[in-house]
């Protein structure tokens, strides 16, 4: 992991930072959030990924420890993040209504699948001995940021529209 580091450091900075701001733009609109049957699961699923991120930056943080194991701690983090998705989604079907757009369903499963694909993947070149591992999971981390934000701009501005 050497050379790593502040990648990691920044990242738990980051994440935690972001998931403050979430938590704020949730409950800045939490009574419109609440009138879209869709959205408190979507708003869930954002802090999700976003903690997701939080958790595996911090485990790359623990000295001393084996590529191999950080491998499999991305993997863990990345299919525990993938498998919420997954309820998030057939939750979101369950309250469709005919008419609401589409995206209303896609969009948690494309935010979560952001992160947690790279984290599989990742993790699972690290357990094999890859050390390329390592940079499929720092660009799920980058990528679950964007989508975050990108889903906190529809919690606290598009909501409102």
């Amino acid at each position: 992991m050497e050379g790593w580091t502040d990648f990691y450091v920044a990242e738990v900075g980051g994440a935690a930072a972001l998931a403050g701001l979430l938590v704020v733009a949730i409950s800045i609109n939490v009574a419109k959030i609440m009138s879209f049957p869709h959205l408190p699961g979507r708003a869930a699923q954002t802090l999700v990924v976003v903690g997701g991120s939080l958790v595996l930056s911090s485990l790359a943080l623990f000295p001393g420890q084996p590529l191999f194991v950080f491998g499999g701690e991305a993997l863990i983090v990345g299919a525990l993040v993938g498998v919420s998705g997954l309820f998030q989604y057939y939750s979101a079907r369950r309250v469709r209504k005919l008419g609401d757009p589409l995206v209303w369903i896609v969009a948690p499963l494309v935010t979560t699948a952001i992160f947690a694909i790279p984290e599989i993947i990742g993790g699972a070149l690290l357990v094999a001995g890859e050390a390329s591992g390592l940079y499929w999971i720092a660009t799920g981390i980058i990528l679950s940021f964007l989508a975050s934000l990108q889903n906190g701009w529809v919690l606290l501005i598009e909501i409102l529209r």
